[in-house]
Parts: C-alpha cells; sequence; structure tokens
C-alpha cells in the first residue's frame, strides 16, 4: 500500500506530467479532437481543470489552513470562459499549494457523497489525471509517453480503485496490447474509455 502512502506525492507528479502536454495547446488547436469520444482539446482542458479544482478544495477543505481561505482562487486565476491552458495552470498551482500544505495522509476528506482518506483521494485524482496528461498530449500532436515510475505505480493501485463494479458507464473492459508493452501503454490500456478504439495514435484514456 505504499504508493497510498505517498499518494501526495504522486499527485504531484501527475500534474506535472499534465501541465507540460498542456504546454502545447495553442488557441489554434483547441478544437481539436482528443481519444475522449466527442470531446475536442478546449473541452478537456476544462474538464481536467475543474477536476483539479474539485481536489484542491477537497484537500484544503480538509487540512490544518481548512476555513482560512479555503477554495479560494490563487493569483493570476483567469477564471472561467479564458485561455484553457493558463486556466488548468492556475488550478494546478492550486492544488499543489493545498498538498504542500497538507496534513496527515491518512485524514479522512470529502468528495461528493464520499468520505476518504487524503491518500487515497490523490491516488485517484492522480490517476484521471494522467491519463488526460495523455489524451491533451495526444490532442497536442505531442504523443508523450507516461513517464514510467509515475505509470509503475498508478497500475499497482489502480485495479484496486477501478473494479469491474465501478467500470460500467467509465470504461469498457481493458485493451488486450500485443506483445510485451510498457508502464505507460498499460496504464492507458487499462483505462480505454467506452469506445472503439481508433488504428492511431493507440489506446487512449477516457
Amino acid at each position: 500500500m505504499a504508493p497510498l502512502i505517498r499518494g501526495l506525492e504522486v499527485l504531484e507528479s501527475a500534474v506535472s506530467y499534465a501541465l507540460a502536454g498542456a504546454a502545447l495547446g495553442t488557441p489554434q488547436l483547441m478544437q481539436r479532437p482528443t481519444p475522449c469520444p466527442g470531446w475536442d482539446l478546449e473541452t478537456l482542458l476544462d474538464h481536467v481543470s475543474d477536476s483539479i479544482g474539485v481536489l484542491a478544495e477537497a484537500i484544503t477543505a480538509a487540512g490544518p489552513a481548512a476555513g482560512a481561505g479555503a477554495g479560494a482562487a490563487p493569483p493570476g486565476y483567469p477564471g472561467p470562459g479564458r485561455d484553457p491552458v493558463v486556466r488548468l495552470r492556475g488550478q494546478a498551482a492550486r492544488l499543489l499549494g493545498a498538498c504542500a500544505a497538507a496534513g496527515p495522509a491518512e485524514r479522512r476528506v470529502a468528495i461528493w457523497d464520499r468520505e476518504l482518506t487524503a491518500s487515497v483521494v490523490a491516488v485517484t485524482g492522480a490517476i484521471e489525471i494522467t491519463i488526460h496528461g495523455w489524451d491533451i498530449s495526444v490532442a497536442c500532436g505531442g504523443h508523450r509517453p507516461v513517464p514510467p515510475r509515475l505509470a509503475a505505480v498508478l497500475l499497482s493501485i489502480a485495479p484496486l480503485l477501478i473494479t469491474p463494479g465501478t467500470r460500467p458507464g467509465l470504461f469498457a473492459d481493458p485493451v488486450r496490447l500485443p506483445g510485451p508493452a510498457s508502464p505507460g501503454d498499460q496504464l492507458i490500456a487499462f483505462h480505454w474509455p467506452p469506445a472503439v478504439p481508433p488504428a492511431a495514435p493507440g489506446p487512449g484514456g477516457s
């Protein structure tokens, strides 16, 4: 269960990976399709920003600084309707700040109607951010692979969080890869969305 204990560290790695892919996103690319069915790049960036915002809110509200500006936007945050890449950077800075000020990894955090430990919330967020980081990179033409160490950690915990019971409606069955594959390719294949995989660039996230 070591990946859960260092969940905030894993989350920070996932955010860094996603931001590196998003750095390629120019205004001219915002309408490009992504591996997420029916989503263009702008929609995907906004979705990731919203997800990161929920994580930051939860971690901040449960941390030692709860009530002291929890949920406040960081300086320079442009708000909805502005450059999606700049918004993502602002939300990421907010999340990393919340992680830096976080308390014990096993404290309880409320996400919607569930209460989980901060470490589980962080790893769950890291999985989504990493998969979408790959999606963003593909949409931008970068095709940046998931870093092997990050992928290996997430692969070790993903089957515990994404079970056959929770997969329907979120993901189809994992894609079978032909022959040996890198940890990053295995991670992406495990999270193939409920759609027919394209011939290229390969399996994608949801």
